[in-house]
């Protein structure tokens, strides 16, 4: 096989005191309350809003939030088309997202019925941070995880590296 082609494995970065590793996270991935204050702006103001947040923890992924349905505005979500399959957590659906003049096409995502061990995600929605104005967890703004497909929360309490930049897509 030619050398540049097989997979560079990930180097973990070493987590300082109050960081978490993602490559400490396990795989299948679990589910985990979270007290934080998480909030969602887009169209210039607050979409969302709760402290009863669940994160997914997946490892070489930042965490991914899930926020009560009822933590968003009245009229901010309407259902749209399509789905996609995880291997873990089953089928999703989308939701456009909607506040001011901003529109998010599948900006959402939430699985009505998922699969066994992840049944905690009924009635929870998650959202890509980099299609919103922005996101916060306990006042610290996020970064988005890199590649489109993802939709993982990076703060500075999380150290990767992270899948979903170019050539991590074998991790």
């Amino acid at each position: 096989m030619n050398p540049s082609l097989r997979l560079r494995r990930p180097v973990p970065l070493p987590a300082g005191r109050g960081q978490e590793s993602v490559w400490d996270y396990p795989r299948p991935p679990r589910v985990e309350a979270s007290s934080e204050h998480v909030a969602i702006r887009l169209g210039g103001r607050v979409i969302a809003e709760t402290m009863r947040a669940l994160r997914v923890l997946e490892t070489s992924h930042p965490p991914v939030y899930y926020l009560p349905k009822d933590a968003f505005a009245d009229g901010v979500l309407t259902p749209t088309g399509g789905s996609t399959w995880c291997e873990f957590k089953g089928k999703a659906e989308y939701f456009d997202l909607s506040a001011g003049d901003a529109t998010v096409h599948r900006g959402a995502w939430h699985y009505p019925a998922p699969r066994r061990a992840f049944e905690q995600l009924v009635g929870l929605v998650a959202v890509y941070p980099g299609l919103m104005d922005s996101c916060e967890v306990d006042g610290e703004i996020v970064r988005p995880q890199e590649g489109g497909f993802y939709g993982g929360w990076v703060t500075s309490r999380i150290v990767g590296p992270f899948k979903g930049t170019p050539g991590t897509t074998g991790w």
